[in-house]
């Protein structure tokens, strides 16, 4: 396999899975200053929320039935809003500052997510 692009698994050709994974990573930088006593609450549950995105994508991607990577794909969309929620509660305890670049992020990849649902409703096989 000469292309790069085509020695990829399906899901790492998605841009919104690369998107997803970067977030992860923003969320593991800010997660990381949350008290200690969250280790196991808070801290833990937004890290598994943010872990689940890319998971789920890649988990639908290599699905062989349209309706199987839609229900993943819609999995991956609320583990985005568990997210959103997530960091709200963070910024109201005072674990975290608001994140406009952060929110705005969350917003992107959950447009984006929408956006492939809607691709995949549109070919027919759904």
């Amino acid at each position: 396999m000469e292309n790069g692009e085509s020695s990829k698994r399906p899901h790492e050709r998605l841009e919104v899975w690369r998107d997803s994974m970067e977030l992860v990573e923003m969320i593991y930088k800010i997660s990381g200053n949350f008290p200690d006593s969250e280790r196991f609450g808070l801290t833990s549950q937004i890290r598994r929320a943010a872990v689940s995105v890319p998971s789920n994508i890649a988990e639908g991607a290599a699905r062989r039935s349209t309706p199987e990577y839609l229900r993943f794909l819609s999995i991956a969309r609320g583990s985005l809003s568990e997210i959103a929620t997530q960091i709200q509660i963070a910024v109201r305890l005072g674990y975290s500052k608001a994140s406009p670049r952060l929110d705005q992020y969350v917003d992107l990849i959950f447009a984006k997510l929408t956006a492939l649902m809607n691709a995949l409703h549109k070919r027919g096989d759904a």
